[in-house]
């Protein structure tokens, strides 16, 4: 039987699950123990399979009970993938970063260090908003490796960019009392937030380290000046007191995933900015309250306690200042004087990555999820086409194009739905007056196409060897008994999975896919779980997928968010599992992080004899006073840090 759906009944009395609470206070705000803010009656995902079943007689089922397209996985061809070339690591609890034999890492920047001219050393017990605009900020996430100079290929110099995605204030400030931040605090988490550019060098025995002071060196903060392009910039909903144009905004809230541009750029999306927002009871339009609520802003005040001293989060005195967030930024590393661009084109929703690939014709197009229970994939397609002689034109790409949101077919199929506004039901009539308007309320216009609900879309990524598109559903903790079925009886899913996605001609621009599950996490033990076909007895056990990236075979590597409040209780990691040739789905645990960290944002250096990871939140969990680790250093204070791993023979990770 397909197992993917939970029935959330064992959560919801405890809705973090075995999850630090403020993982899920500072990430997400308390997502989890939220109201499912989808309340359309689309499809969802378990509704499509179960329809499948019934109705068509081209599954094939595997020994442990779960089906599969049949067929699709051979679409990528005999080849098979590079040796993964590890033995597999086991689940850890250690407070150590932990690696397959073979392997080593460093540290390459951790949360403080300075990286601009006169910047202050890290000091904890005195640490102002002004130190940590020039330092490197908290939590990194999404990473892009950018050589240099720009089109480099054999470059011992590089741009190494990581987003900043939210901040734990109790592991950041001795003292601090949730609920009562002072100014001073708060002053230092808008600092913090954001991203970084840094200059890093690769040494001749493979290590990685950062330069303190680089022309390239840049900290993007919530409160760094930027430009809303595209069809909604200047609409009437994205204007503010303190910017009637509604085409300049202050900073980037919650930066998760993103993506690199052909260009050379990074694109950073904004995830769960709601969180940063309060009061949404006493907003007076109901038309904007009721957009806010599917999006997932507090009523009453919020968990953080910014719009204490900020009015831009007080929607009784600014309520359109979120829909000024919730995009995807397009920021040049090359460039520390660009003014980074809100690209409305890309909509607007908790974005979860935007990687980007090329359509058969040239057009650009960019992968995205919508990181929330029962919420969307969707895709855009530039109208321009890539110029690789001309980066200037390439610049202004994302402001022209189709975006669009995915369903899936109970035949195996799946369509990509254009938001165009006029498109059926996206009229005046059913509250869209413009084009403007389907891009800000990007999520109510996919409910009215009728996209397919989904298990939390985070990474979206193309594989850049076969061309198949891989989205991976973290999980899902609030699926009820009454969704569970006799085609989906796996209740309690904590585990996730990944979807495999093989566009019509094999082409990212196309309006139509074909789709099945690669990879269902979890115990191997589980009879529900599948990796692909792959003999169960051999696999590590996974769960919590979040982001992925590829070698240069098209090796998929699987990076995890959760693990400790999944069924197998353990520290995240990341694993890597061949997406064709006779090992494809034999998934090998590679890494594992410190005590309470997420391992974000894996990507190799072109050629992939380096492989960089994000080690968000370490501690967390704990407190400053009372800490659960001190990774890196094991003295001080634990600091989220990107680390470079390299083998210990110099060679090549992966395949």
């Amino acid at each position: 039987m397909i197992q993917l759906e939970p029935d959330a009944q064992e959560f919801h009395q405890a809705p973090r699950g075995n999850r630090s609470p403020a993982t899920c206070r500072w990430k997400c705000g308390d997502a989890c123990a939220q109201p499912v803010h989808n309340q359309s009656e689309n499809a969802y995902v378990r509704d499509v399979i179960e329809e499948a079943l019934t109705r068509r007689g081209f599954l094939s089922a595997s020994a442990a009970g779960l089906f599969v397209l049949s067929g699709l996985g051979s679409l990528a061809g005999a080849r098979a993938s590079g040796g993964i070339g590890f033995k597999a690591i086991e689940l850890s609890t250690e407070d150590r970063l932990v690696l397959a034999e073979g392997y080593s890492s460093g540290v390459v920047i951790r949360w403080g260090d300075p990286i601009g001219r006169g910047a202050r050393r890290f000091d904890l017990a005195n640490w102002s908003a002004r130190d940590q605009e020039a330092a490197f900020g908290y939590n990194c996430d999404y990473i892009s490796y950018l050589p240099l100079p720009y089109g480099s290929s054999r470059s011992s110099r590089a741009l190494l960019w990581a987003n900043h995605e939210y901040t734990n204030p109790e592991l950041m400030f001795p003292g601090y009392t949730p609920g009562k931040p002072t100014e001073e605090q708060v002053g230092v988490e808008l600092a913090a937030h954001g991203g970084s550019v840094v200059e890093v060098i690769r040494n001749a025995d493979g290590s990685v380290e950062y330069l303190p002071v680089s022309a390239f060196n840049r900290r993007i903060t919530a409160l760094t000046p930027m430009e809303l392009t595209g069809p909604a910039a200047g609409h009437p909903w994205l204007q503010t007191k303190a910017d009637p144009s509604g085409r300049r905004v202050l900073g980037m809230l919650n930066n998760c995933a993103g993506g690199t541009t052909p260009w050379g750029t990074v694109l950073t999306a904004e995830e769960n900015f709601n969180q940063y927002f309060a009061f949404n009871d006493g907003v007076s339009n109901e038309t904007i309250k009721k957009m806010h609520a599917r999006y997932g802003l507090p009523a009453k005040e919020s968990g953080r306690r910014w719009e204490a001293f900020y009015d831009r989060f007080d929607l009784t005195k600014e309520p359109n200042e979120p829909f000024r967030y919730g995009w995807i930024v397009e920021i040049d590393p090359y460039d520390p004087t660009m003014t980074p661009k809100k690209r409305t084109a890309l909509g607007r929703f908790k974005h979860e990555g935007a990687e980007t690939s090329l359509a058969a014709d040239g057009r650009v197009v960019a992968y995205m999820g919508d990181d929330e229970r029962f919420d969307y994939m969707y895709k855009f397609v530039s109208k321009g086409r890539f110029n690789p002689s001309d980066r200037a034109a390439n610049l202004s790409l994302l402001d022209e194009g189709t975006l669009y949101v995915a369903r899936l077919n109970p035949d195996g199929t799946g369509e990509w739905l254009p938001l165009v506004f006029g498109n059926g039901p996206l009229t005046a009539a059913n509250g869209f007056a413009s084009q403007a308007e389907v891009l800000i309320n990007t999520r109510g216009a996919a409910d009215l196409l009728g996209a397919t609900k989904m298990d939390r879309p985070e990474d979206f990524e193309r594989n850049p060897v076969t061309g198949l598109v891989y989205a991976v559903m973290t999980n899902n903790s609030r699926r009820t008994a009454a969704q569970v079925d006799r085609a989906n009886p796996r209740p309690d899913n904590k585990d996730g999975h990944i979807i495999e996605i093989m566009e019509e001609g094999n082409d990212a621009g196309a309006t139509r896919f074909r789709w099945a599950l690669f990879l269902v996490c979890g115990d191997p033990k589980d009879p529900s779980t599948f990796f692909a076909g792959f003999d169960k007895g051999k696999v590590s056990p996974i769960a919590t997928p979040d982001n992925i990236t590829f070698d240069r075979a098209g090796n998929m590597w699987v990076a995890t968010d959760g693990m400790d409040g999944s069924n197998l209780k353990a520290h995240d990691a990341i694993y890597a599992v061949p997406t064709q040739g006779p090992e494809r789905g034999y998934v090998r645990q590679f890494l594992s992080a410190p005590k309470g960290a997420e391992v974000c944002g894996p990507v190799f250096t072109p050629d992939n004899r380096t492989l960089f990871a994000g080690i968000q939140h370490p501690g967390e969990g704990g407190t400053i006073e009372k800490p659960v680790s001190l990774w890196p250093d094991g003295a001080g204070v634990a600091r989220p840090s990107v680390v470079a791993i390299r083998k210990s023979d110099g060679g090549v990770i992966g395949g």
